[in-house]
């Protein structure tokens, strides 16, 4: 089992900077993507970014120039930098982990972190 919490977010204004982070634990696992979604109220969760263990990144087309996506693949933790913030950037912000366990591969889902931006 693999557990996953993210911390960080809040409340800024249009134009600010937030950062998110998630941390991945648990026993005999090992991850091989780790990325951001995010869910605005009323709306179905979509890809924000994310990163392959060899570094590779994908994001989606309204955060690229903007954000930036990092992890550390020893620690199994995963950044999310947030700039130039904009309000249709609200959201519940939920980090995603694909992993190994047992050679099977497996999704885990955070709790989720607000983020709102305001006008």
């Amino acid at each position: 089992q693999v557990q996953v919490v993210e911390s960080g977010g809040g409340l800024t204004q249009a134009g600010g900077s937030l950062r998110l982070s998630c941390a991945a634990s648990g026993s005999a696992f090992s991850i091989n993507v780790m990325g951001w979604y995010r869910q605005a109220p009323g709306k179905q969760r979509d890809l924000v970014a994310q990163i392959w263990s060899g570094g590779i990144t994908n994001y989606a087309d309204s955060v690229k120039g903007r954000f930036t996506i990092s992890r550390d693949n020893a620690k199994n933790t995963a950044n999310l930098q947030m700039n130039s913030l904009k309000p249709e950037d609200t959201g519940v912000y939920f980090c995603n982990v694909e992993a190994f366990v047992k050679g099977l591969s497996y999704r885990y889902w955070g709790q989720g972190t607000q983020v709102t931006v305001s006008e």
